[in-house]
């Protein structure tokens, strides 16, 4: 069992990435829908106001920090994690595996077409990796129970459900046991990246830990997402203080 770090009452796996990426192997080769989430800072400031969705992060079999936020908030608490688990990155890496072994995967979520987008770039890249099959995320709730028995019916091996925080989440804590696949994992916005529709930021960014101001530089109309950071960072700092 990996060292878990809670950061205002959610437990993150204290791992790197070549350590979160030997455990989704592990998990290829388990038993049972293994969840894989990574929460950024805006994300655990949900779930400290949405107690239902603080329960399902604290279910995830693997939780890793993807935003350098969380990172840093973890330092108040008095053992720091390691780094920054990016989740498209550890996407990526989830998909390499899967290549090697021949798995099978499952796209759901994004807009019209974003999925079938992202398969072709999959396939182009990943010459061993099978597309089990796609879906968009536009879907009402009762359409669920048949979506779900088409993923088991696909026989896939690995979901990954872009239906944003913290949809894809619940749907994936709902459906668990349902669920055939080895691994169901909440990539957000990774598919559009993966279907080129959105542009990741430079290197140079990611590294620094600084994508969120590549990001509100080419969309300035984020400015009230990234400013929940900072605030998010402060309210770690007043919880750690008074444990």
């Amino acid at each position: 069992m990996n060292d878990r770090i809670e950061v205002v009452g959610i437990k993150i796996d204290n791992v790197n990435m070549d350590e979160a990426s030997a455990l989704m192997e592990e998990f290829l080769e388990g038993n049972g829908c293994s969840k894989v989430f990574t929460p950024n800072s805006e994300i655990l400031l949900t779930a400290v106001k949405d107690s239902e969705f603080e329960s399902i992060l604290n279910s995830g079999h693997l939780v890793v920090p993807d935003g350098i936020g969380v990172v840093i908030a973890s330092r108040f608490y008095g053992t720091p994690l390691k780094e920054r688990v990016a989740g498209f990155d550890l996407m990526v890496r989830l998909m390499d595996i899967a290549d090697s072994r021949g798995n099978s995967v499952y796209l759901l979520g994004g807009r019209e077409g974003v999925a079938e987008e992202a398969a072709i770039k999959l396939t182009e890249n990943c010459g061993r990796l099978r597309i089990a099959g796609t879906r968009n995320g536009y879907f009402e709730s009762e359409e669920e129970d048949r979506i779900v028995d088409e993923i088991n019916n696909s026989n896939a091996d690995i979901l990954l459900v872009a239906l944003g925080a913290p949809k894809q989440e619940k749907f994936i804590y709902k459906y668990g046991d349902r669920l055939k696949v080895k691994i169901a994992m909440g990539v957000g916005g990774s598919l559009d990246v993966l279907a080129g529709k959105v542009k990741r930021a430079p290197e140079f960014y990611q590294k620094a830990g600084l994508e969120w101001l590549y990001r509100l530089v080419k969309e300035p109309r984020r400015i009230t997402r990234v400013l929940r950071i900072p605030k998010f960072i402060a309210l770690a700092f007043y919880d750690a203080k008074t444990k």
